[in-house]
């Protein structure tokens, strides 16, 4: 259960860096409430995580899990880079995160 809700509170990373471009600097109602939430949601999720994890390994999955998703969703969503090295280092992001699940 604690790495689904590591899992969980990844996404909701995702959710809040991707929504701080829609917030125009937290001047829009809308997408700054739904910010905010995902925030507190990330961070409730991952202090529930780390009450049986490593607090060192949760924290670099929640991170890994965030770089990876706002990466890929900048690169959907935004046109951001997809370069082909710009790829290669997120691979090498989930396998330290896949790295870390196993040994922990």
């Amino acid at each position: 259960m604690p790495w689904t809700l590591l899992f969980l509170a990844g996404l909701f990373e995702v959710a809040w860096a991707v929504g701080l471009k829609y917030t125009d600097g937290f001047t829009k109602l809308v997408p700054t409430t739904f910010t905010v939430a995902a925030m507190v949601a990330s961070v409730v999720l991952l202090g529930l995580a780390v009450k049986q994890l490593p607090v060192g390994t949760a924290y670099a999955v929640w991170t890994g899990i965030g770089t990876l998703g706002t990466v890929i969703l900048g690169i959907v969503l935004l046109g951001d880079s997809a370069a082909p090295l710009r790829l290669l280092c997120l691979g090498l992001i989930v396998a330290g995160i896949a790295g870390l699940k196993l040994t922990a």
